[in-house]
């Protein structure tokens, strides 16, 4: 980066957001660039596509937009929930990044996105671009639920699904909590964020009840008919280890919130308990509808799933929001779908065919303080559609402290290349 590029975005940074003052000198915040990428979202999607851009071809400058300086992961989250590990060991930054790899991050947001002008909106100004990534994340669906609402709900009923002041509210919520106490987990319809994360809470909620509130219980309400992932091994590790803890009730959809009396209902009975973790339907975060990006069904994203190209021309989506196929919506799903997403946007504004892409999607969760289990998968594209590859993976035999192990090893790389 020159050093007048530098000067500019340091006069631009100290600058107050949306200050009229700024806006009224000049429209677009950057230069205008020919072959500029921007990058919305910091996450496991977005950070990585803007990395493996550079890397793959140096001469396309990439900005990153990222509202926040730093990220909290989402996976590990039960861990510092069952007080087992600092929040502060899910967060990294984005200066090694930019440094490394010569790209601008902007910590800032994006208010809208004009497809026609090329250009996203900022507090700041404008920004225009070759081509844009999208890896926005999720939002929830709290208006199909009776009595719940998005901002004074999770205030009582903590989801925790986004790490955070939410993941330490339920922390401190269940630290509080009486001896013989109820924990009431509510699990929504698939597809949600993290197939196996609700379980894996459950796990971790319970080793944390039985080493500090023995008499206590967790009752579980999970809308789907059954686990939706590693159910096998879930249910020998609540079966051998928390015996009497856990109640899992299948097909058990909350359709109403009474928030004074910290109770949920299913249409056919009223559960009350004394921490409630309510993690409610989801759909793609607002961004996405900005963008026009979100197809027919109100909630998700569909791609192109060669090049994660939106419905929109020009638009590239990954990571949760999006709509891959089999592939479930996992950290491990959107560094392989920002991966792919980077090649082949590259191809297409190079002229070239894009590739047919390979994914891989690998999850650990953890049952104890010390064992943990994986599941692994293969993905291809067929017929324009991500198919899981047969045979290609699978669950172990059981839960072990070496999964433990790798488990950390595994996510400390994930951390780490993202942020480096």
């Amino acid at each position: 980066m020159s050093a007048s590029r530098r000067s500019f975005l340091r006069s631009a940074a100290g600058l107050a957001l949306g200050g009229l003052a700024w806006r009224s000198r000049a429209q677009d915040l950057l230069p205008r660039s020919e072959r500029r990428v921007v990058v919305v979202g910091g996450g496991f999607g977005g950070a990585i596509a803007a990395k493996y851009i550079r890397l793959n071809d140096p001469t396309v400058e990439v900005v990153l937009i990222e509202r926040k300086t730093s990220y909290i992961a989402c996976p590990f989250t039960n861990l510092v929930i069952a007080g087992l590990r600092d929040l502060a060991e899910n967060t990294v930054g984005y200066d090694e990044l930019a440094a490394r790899h010569q790209i601008t991050v902007l910590p800032t947001e994006v208010t809208a996105v004009d497809p026609a002008a090329k250009h996203v909106v900022t507090p700041r100004g404008t920004i225009n671009y070759t081509r844009l990534v999208l890896s926005p994340g999720i939002d929830f669906r709290y208006d199909e639920i009776d009595g719940a609402d998005p901002a004074r709900t999770p205030e009582i009923m903590p989801h925790a699904w986004q790490a955070g002041e939410q993941t330490l509210l339920l922390r401190s919520q269940l630290e509080a909590m009486r001896n013989g106490g109820t924990v009431v987990m509510s699990i929504p319809l698939a597809p949600f964020r993290c197939p196996p994360g609700p379980y894996e809470r459950i796990s971790l909620m319970a080793w944390y009840l039985k080493k500090a509130k023995p008499k206590s219980k967790i009752i579980v309400l999970d809308a789907n008919p059954d686990i939706a992932a590693k159910s096998r091994l879930f249910r020998a590790a609540w079966q051998q280890m928390y015996k009497g803890m856990v109640e899992y009730r299948p097909s058990q959809k909350v359709t109403r919130v009474i928030l004074e009396r910290r109770a949920v209902d299913t249409g056919a009975e009223t559960i009350r308990g004394d921490v409630v973790n309510l993690i409610p339907p989801q759909k793609a975060a607002p961004l996405a509808f900005h963008a026009g990006v979100v197809g027919d069904d109100g909630k998700w994203c569909p791609v192109n799933q060669v090049t994660f190209e939106s419905r929109v021309p020009g638009i590239h989506v990954v990571g949760d929001a999006c709509m891959a196929g089999a592939m479930p919506k996992s950290a491990f799903s959107a560094n392989s779908q920002a991966k792919v997403a980077a090649l082949n946007m590259l191809a297409l504004m190079a002229g070239r065919e894009p590739d047919a892409p390979a994914h891989a999607n690998v999850c650990y969760s953890y049952v104890n303080d010390k064992e943990a289990m994986s599941v692994a998968g293969l993905y291809r594209v067929l017929g324009g559609n991500t198919v899981f590859v047969p045979q290609a993976g699978g669950l172990p035999t059981s839960y072990t402290e070496l999964e433990g192990i790798q488990a950390a090893s595994w996510f400390n790389n994930m951390l780490r290349e993202m942020s480096s």
